[in-house]
């Protein structure tokens, strides 16, 4: 009989960050390793990853990282982990491998797996069925103990149609439910769709009704790792006698690689190059990326891209996922686009980029398994609570469906819920650019303030001889005040600060720490008295 707990770093009650803890007796494995983007008011930060001092603590019980498939909300921050954690062995499929190298891991670091082949951990073996996504190669993971099997499914829909590397093996997921699932972790982020997903993610014919009706160019933006929307595209090319570009390394990368292994398939012949970009018959594939959303077709509107120069006959397909934090941002970039003369093609609200699981497909999954426990993961709160309802409704007991934040630890001994579990320590890392070290919120709370007030920067200098103002004290300001419209408010601030310069200044000590700290103080009662703004005041002080 074994002791077994589960707890999430990241993943609950938010859209990304997913990563989820499972410690049998004294063995740590880990499931995903995502990141999040930042929302707008986060200023400058690239993306968010979980705090891993937990990890860190307990590293030499950590058998290994397992990552379900190649989208950056579910492998994004393992590079960040590994960079901590140099020893973690990573497990993953082919493809999500090739998307790990792309963001920085070493190919040292992962173990190749492939769907259906089992790995053991001593009393513990882990085994990956192969699911439909829109990445290739996506997998859920079945984790055998002494007292049942765990399973999570990653991301999922079922889809009979979906082949090869995107097919899903039901007999295998139901020999694995007859067998016995003591508990079921099960993704959530549709939970309130009606109906199955599928067949509202086949978009291919709207892409080939906006190729046929398009009079010049076509122009696509798609994510890279998506690559059942780059083939649906290729499929809608098909006989339209036009060639197909693709804009930008990334892109190329990994389209090249998605034909090579057979993730992607297509007519050689029918892709063009650079010297096809102004063709009025070419169909363009533009890299965005979520970190950045819609910010290749922005660059070409405004006229900065090196190669593709807008024209009016051009039609645009955002054939990407829409969210409600772009909503704005694409808005205003689709009105310019219309300025422009363009055609704009959207999907459809009816239809789906993303392959997550729907109402019909969760209760699916659930039949399938049949867990004595039912735990709902990734997605917001509301999302978990409509996913722990499908679940209620097929017969699962309330005291068995489990609902957690990040950190509240699950415990089962002996295959028994047990009523209290832990509280692990949770936080967020801000990553900025490439540095891996946390931001921190003192950094974000200084850029709000100098986003929204601004900056005065105080400087003087003493004589070290004579302990006299030599030059100062001078005032600069930027996003505070338009210098030349005041001039007398100027005057005042170089009053108030060689007052106090002066106050805590004495033939034979100048007292630095006081004078910065005063200027602050006094100049933000004065500046707030005469504008209501908080500018961020720094004073320099030195002496020569």
């Amino acid at each position: 009989m074994s002791k077994i707990k589960i707890f999430s770093l990241g993943g609950l009650d938010e859209n990304g960050k997913n990563m989820y803890v499972m410690e049998i007796d004294k063995d740590i494995f880990i499931f995903d390793c995502g990141l999040k983007y930042a929302s707008g008011n986060m200023l400058g930060i690239d993306y968010i990853i979980p705090d891993y001092s937990y990890l860190i603590k307990n590293k030499k019980r950590i058998k290994g990282l397992f990552i379900t498939h190649g989208h950056l909300e579910n492998m994004g921050g393992t590079a960040d982990l590994l960079s901590q954690i140099p020893t973690i062995k990573v497990y993953a499929t082919k493809f999500s491998k090739y998307v790990l190298m792309e963001h920085g891991v070493s190919a040292n670091c992962i173990v190749e797996i492939k769907a259906h082949k089992k790995m053991s951990f001593g009393h513990v073996s882990i085994f990956p069925i192969s699911v439909s996504h829109s990445a290739p190669d996506a997998v859920m993971y079945v984790i055998n103990t002494k007292d049942g099997a765990i399973c999570y499914t990653g991301d999922f829909i079922f889809d009979p149609s979906m082949m090869g590397a995107y097919d899903m093996d039901l007999g295998k997921i139901a020999y694995v439910g007859k067998q016995g699932v003591l508990c079921l972790l099960s993704e959530s982020v549709f939970s309130e769709n009606i109906g199955h997903t599928s067949p509202n993610h086949k978009l291919v014919d709207i892409f080939k009704k906006a190729i046929k009706d398009a009079s010049g160019r076509v122009l696509f933006t798609v994510l890279p790792t998506h690559l059942y929307t780059i083939q649906e595209i290729f499929n809608a090319s098909v006989n339209s006698h036009r060639k197909i570009v693709i804009m930008g390394k990334k892109l190329q990368n990994v389209v090249h690689f998605g034909l090579k292994e057979g993730y992607l398939t297509i007519d050689e012949s029918t892709l063009g190059d650079l010297s096809n970009i102004s063709d009025q018959n070419a169909i363009l594939l533009i890299c965005d990326d979520k970190a950045s959303p819609y910010a290749a077709m922005s660059k070409i509107m405004n006229g900065y891209d090196k190669f593709i120069k807008l024209e009016s006959t051009d039609t645009i397909v955002f054939a990407e996922p829409r969210y409600d934090s772009n909503e704005k941002l694409l808005v205003r970039l689709e009105n310019e686009l219309a300025q422009a003369g363009c055609e704009i093609v959207n999907i459809p609200k009816d239809k789906t980029i993303l392959h997550h699981a729907s109402s019909e497909d969760l209760m699916q999954m659930i039949k399938l398994m049949r867990p004595k426990y039912y735990m709902p993961v990734k997605g917001e709160y509301r999302y978990m609570v409509g996913n722990a309802d499908l679940g209620y409704s097929l017969g699962i007991l309330r005291e068995n469906i489990i609902l957690k934040q990040n950190g509240e630890a699950v415990i089962f001994d002996n295959g028994v819920l047990q009523s209290k579990g832990d509280k692990i320590k949770v936080g967020e890392s801000l990553i900025d650019g490439k540095s891996s070290d946390d931001i921190g919120e003192l950094v974000i709370k200084d850029r709000e303030m100098l986003s929204e007030n601004g900056i005065v920067l105080i400087s003087a200098t003493i004589s070290r001889q004579d302990k006299v103002i030599l030059v100062g004290p001078e005032v600069t300001t930027r996003g505070f005040i338009y210098v030349k419209d005041s001039t007398e408010m100027i005057k005042e601030i170089k009053r108030i600060s060689e007052e106090i310069i002066e106050r805590n200044t004495t033939p034979n000590y100048i007292d630095f720490n006081k004078i910065k700290t005063e200027i602050r103080d006094e100049l933000s009662k004065y500046l707030y008295e005469e504008t209501e703004c908080k500018p961020m005041i720094i004073a320099v002080v030195q002496e020569v």
